[in-house]
């Protein structure tokens, strides 16, 4: 398999050693990040982990001296998800396709 694979991450990123009790400019930055990256947690996996090493590097040069993050990827090859029809955004829509039939 030559071509990048296709992946979904959920990351959970912590400044360490911030010395303030709150660390939301911090994730403000990680998600400007993530914007700008194009990627809602999904894409090439190369796309993914440099999104995520992007983070990484952003919340350093706002002076956190430590970052702890906990990463979970997965990817599958049997069915294609990178169009706009596959990933979580159809999971999500078949969950509330069968809560609508439910309530009924």
């Amino acid at each position: 398999m030559n071509q990048d694979l296709y992946a979904v991450a959920d990351f959970c990123l912590i400044p360490i050693g911030t010395g303030e009790p709150s660390v939301a400019e911090y994730i403000a930055e990680c998600q400007r990040i993530l914007e700008k990256s194009g990627l809602v947690y999904k894409g090439p996996w190369s796309k993914v982990s440099q999104a995520i090493h992007d983070c990484h590097a952003a919340v350093h040069a706002q002076g956190a001296p430590r970052v702890a993050t906990d990463i979970r990827i997965g990817t599958r090859i049997d069915r294609d998800l990178s169009s706009s029809g596959g990933g979580n955004d159809a999971k999500v829509k078949r969950v509330e396709e069968i809560l609508a039939r439910n309530q009924k």
